[in-house]
């Protein structure tokens, strides 16, 4: 059950899809259920009978509790809402059994009178036997939502339901929602008709029981308590309440029957959890689905933006504006195609004589081809988180999902940044690709004319162009590296070059995606925790057949 806990307690329904609501509260509940009541039942079955009171407000809860242990031990008012701190009491010897980390654990605990609804007031008494709990609980119609949910917390946590209505508020929607709940977990539940006149106790008593039996309670013992005066302590005359009495002492008593109360509702508390748990597991079908929508929308836009890179950094669309005319400033007017067909040491004469000038003209085409890159990178990172913000907020679930985050229609904050370093990180992969290729090339002359950035530049250029119609601007870089290298190796050089800057945009564009991965669950994770929760479930399912069997076999 520990298993289910867990699947259910961290089941993840982020997404605004139809239905989740009821999802998110189903998940809520069957949490408290199994952090209040399963699991600390199972760990201790020995563990005293743990009655909660509970009932409408008015009902006479408090000196009902009161007059059953037959001592005052919770505080009733005038105003409403009345009972607001839940008191449990129980015998001194079964002290132990209620420390904060057993029953209720999450309930922090106090012995001080107060009306802190989120504190436990324990309170021992030897006028209630061993072997029993009772607890006081507030008004389950209260007017207050805290009180309310106070109320149906302690009430999934009881062995025995009993309920307090009267002759005036028996047929009320909210105590009977509470009691259908009972009838579907197969909770243990007695119910009492109390502050009823002698004149109206048979046709009240006989229509409630009526109400019972077509609601699945009809073995619920149903109790009568008649209107009469309180004593100086505020109790109710002890012949009224005997029967009441009689009977949870009898429970008290008899360890079979006791243990027999706790089973079933212990029984009823995990089929109804198993049963619920597939319900939730269910509700993230939906949010499967709408996950794998956004998943593939966000990825079919980064790998356009991909595509449409690699394209543009290939078919010489880059080779206009700065970096065509630092380029062309760089070549000369056919300058370098004629220098590289003349002679070795004609090109070695005019080019080292000129070689400071040459060189500072290759860096400028370098932060030409970098800062176009740069440029180009941003271009799209803008424009793909613009898109994808666009369609997922064209949903309720996008919207509901991104209404809370800020500048998910522009790329991230630091991405200019990050691209800066990516261009010119690869820059310097393409200098030490020439360097490494050109390695035993280094003393001939056209090499000692440009030197690596020049030659580098050639090669970022003709990159720039390797797919363009025509020779155009990039075929003196062509000519020169032909020469250098020979065809084949250039060839290879810059599908190498283009190869790694594609690599490296797909690595920058990662970390725009995750940004936006990042705000929900991905479909693979919700279908693991998904199966997760169900096998648990079916698990828990076995555990409590295969128990119940034992427990058959054993009486």
């Amino acid at each position: 059950m520990s298993s289910v806990l867990l699947n259910v307690r961290d089941l993840p329904l982020r997404l605004d899809t139809p239905g989740v609501d009821e999802a998110r509260r189903t998940q809520a509940a069957l949490t408290d259920q199994l952090s209040d009541y399963v699991l600390p039942r199972l760990v201790q079955l020995d563990a005293p009978l743990l009655v909660v009171v509970g009932g409408s407000t008015g009902a006479g809860k408090s000196t009902l509790v009161n007059s059953l242990v037959g001592e005052q031990v919770t505080e009733s008012g005038v105003l409403r809402p009345t009972t607001r701190s839940p008191v449990l009491v129980h015998h001194p010897d079964d002290a132990e059994w209620f420390r904060p980390d057993r029953i209720l654990p999450d309930l922090p605990r106090t012995f001080a009178v107060g009306n802190d609804s989120y504190a436990l007031r324990l309170a021992s008494s030897t006028k209630i036997p061993p072997g029993l709990a009772i607890l006081d609980a507030p008004d389950v119609d209260s007017i207050d939502q805290g009180n309310r949910d106070l109320a149906a917390q302690l009430l999934a946590a009881a062995d025995l339901w009993l309920f307090v209505t009267s002759a005036a508020r028996y047929a009320d929607q909210v105590p009977w929602d509470y009691l259908r709940q009972a009838a579907e977990r197969s909770t243990s539940v007695a119910v009492v008709l109390d502050r009823t006149s002698d004149e109206a106790v048979s046709e009240v008593r006989g229509h409630l029981a009526r109400m019972m039996t077509s609601r699945g309670l009809s073995d619920s013992p149903l109790f009568t308590v008649s209107e009469s005066g309180l004593d100086a302590e505020g109790l109710l005359p002890p012949d009224t309440v005997a029967p009441i009495v009689g009977w949870l002492h009898d429970l008290a008593a008899d360890p079979k029957a006791r243990q027999m109360v706790v089973r079933r509702t212990l029984d009823g508390a995990v089929r109804h959890v198993v049963m619920r748990a597939h319900d939730v597991a269910d509700a993230l079908d939906a949010q499967i689905e709408v996950a794998e929508s956004f998943y593939r929308e966000a990825e079919t836009v980064q790998r356009k933006a991909l595509d449409e890179i690699s394209t543009r950094t290939s078919d010489g669309t880059l080779l206009r504006g700065e970096v065509l005319a630092s380029w062309q400033e760089f070549v000369g007017t056919g300058e370098l195609l004629k220098s590289v067909e003349e002679k070795v040491s004609r090109i070695r004469d005019r080019f080292v004589d000129g070689m400071t000038g040459k060189r500072t003209r290759a860096a400028e085409v370098l932060e030409a081809i970098e800062t176009g890159i740069h440029m180009l990178l941003v271009e799209h990172a803008e424009s793909a988180a613009e898109q994808i913000s666009r369609a997922w907020t064209s949903t309720r679930p996008g919207r509901h999902l991104l209404d809370s985050q800020r500048g998910f229609d522009r790329a991230s904050q630091d991405f200019r940044v990050r691209a800066e370093r990516m261009v010119h990180d690869w820059r310097q992969s393409v200098l030490d690709l020439v360097r490494v290729e050109g390695a035993d090339k280094r003393m001939t002359a056209r090499f000692l004319a440009f030197g690596v950035n020049g030659i580098g530049v050639a090669l970022m250029v003709t990159m720039l162009a390797r797919t363009s119609d025509g020779p155009g601007a990039a075929a003196p870089g062509r000519k020169l590296l032909d020469a250098i290298f020979g065809e084949a190796a250039v060839d290879d050089m810059i599908e190498r070059a283009h190869a790694d800057l594609d690599s490296r945009v797909a690595a920058l564009f990662e970390a725009e995606l995750t940004r936006f991965n990042a705000l929900l669950d991905s479909p693979e994770t919700l279908k693991t925790v998904q199966a997760g929760l169900r096998e648990s479930a079916r698990r828990a399912e076995y555990a409590r057949h295969a128990d119940f069997l034992d427990t058959e076999t054993t009486s």
